[in-house]
């Protein structure tokens, strides 16, 4: 490591992103990530896990809500 480092042209904050602005990693069972790979993948050229799960999500929670009215 230097002694010194030059700071003259450093932008403060540069790096920095809010934590609600962070994707998270989440780590699906073996037999969820096979189960959609094998339901989806053929149905959609355009194939993107993260597209599917959160539209599996997001319908969950529409039925989750409309079973708690």
């Amino acid at each position: 490591m230097k002694k010194e480092y030059d700071f003259t042209n450093a932008e403060q904050g540069k790096f920095y992103k809010p934590a609600e602005q962070l994707d998270m990693p989440i780590y699906l069972d073996r037999e969820i990530i096979e189960y959609i790979l094998k339901k989806w993948k053929k149905k959609d050229e355009d194939f993107s896990l993260s597209k599917i799960i959160n539209a599996l999500l997001k319908k969950d929670i529409e039925i989750s809500e409309k079973l708690s009215n």
